[in-house]
This record gives C-alpha cells, structure tokens and sequence, in this order.
C-alpha cells in the first residue's frame, strides 16, 4: 500500500510511553527521537508501528525501520509525516509498507519510483537480493 488513510476501524497508534505503559495497546506511534528498541520485546502482539517523519530531511525514521525490520517484525511499518515521492523507494528498502504523506502524492510518480530501479548493490530490510549475488552467486 503506498498511501494510507485512516479508516474508521483502525485502532489509532498511542504515545511510546503510552503503549509502554499499557498492555492492550497493538499499535504504536514512534516518534523521531524515541528508540525503536524499547519496542523489541512486544512486536508479537503489534500490529502497527507509524514511525513520524517531521522533516524530510530528518532520516532517523529509516534506522528505525531497520531496527525494528531486523528484529523480526512483520506487522505494518508506516511512514508517516514529511514524506516525498523521492524518498518511497528508500523506505521501502528499509522495511516501510504503508506511508501516509502529510501531501498527497501522484501515484504515478509513486509507481515510478517503486519500479525505476529493478536491481540493488546492497542487501536491505526488503529482503532483496543484491545484483552482484545474482550474477555471481
């Protein structure tokens, strides 16, 4: 899903210090200075973490992806804030599924930047396989 909106049967994402706090909470919202891995021990039991982006240029969202991507969380991993077109494919690489611009984006431009480039150099939270494995093995 590139663009998400919320929905009236969405469970809204709580506070870290809320959710750390509380035991019924499934989905948290981590905001760019807080510390992906104070939420390693309950990513069973959630099933969405929105990470903010309050500045574009702000990249700490994309280490927290990865923290928490490589920490063996499957649930929805949202962007949400200052998100660019620019910047979809490298979070995605990251591990970002949803994203929820604060603008809206062309979903053309969207798709064009998801499918722009096919291959990668290095291995990423999507689990691709780098270009130079694939042709050497």
């Amino acid at each position: 899903m590139v663009e998400h909106l919320h929905s009236d049967g969405e469970e809204p994402a709580v506070t870290l210090d809320a959710f750390l706090s509380q035991s019924n909470a499934t989905a948290v919202r981590l905001e760019s200075d807080e510390d992906a891995r104070a939420l390693i021990p309950h990513l069973d039991r959630l099933a969405l973490i929105e990470v903010a982006f309050p500045k574009f240029r702000d990249g700490r969202g994309y280490s927290s992806a990865r923290i928490l991507r490589e920490a063996g969380y499957t649930g929805e991993l949202r962007a949400q804030g200052d998100v660019l077109v620019d910047q979809i494919a490298y979070m995605k690489r990251c591990g970002f599924d949803t994203f929820a611009p604060e603008k809206a984006l062309n979903p053309a431009d969207v798709e064009a930047a998801l499918t722009r480039w096919p291959e990668h150099y290095q291995g990423a939270a999507d689990g691709a396989v780098p270009i130079w494995k694939l042709r050497h093995g």
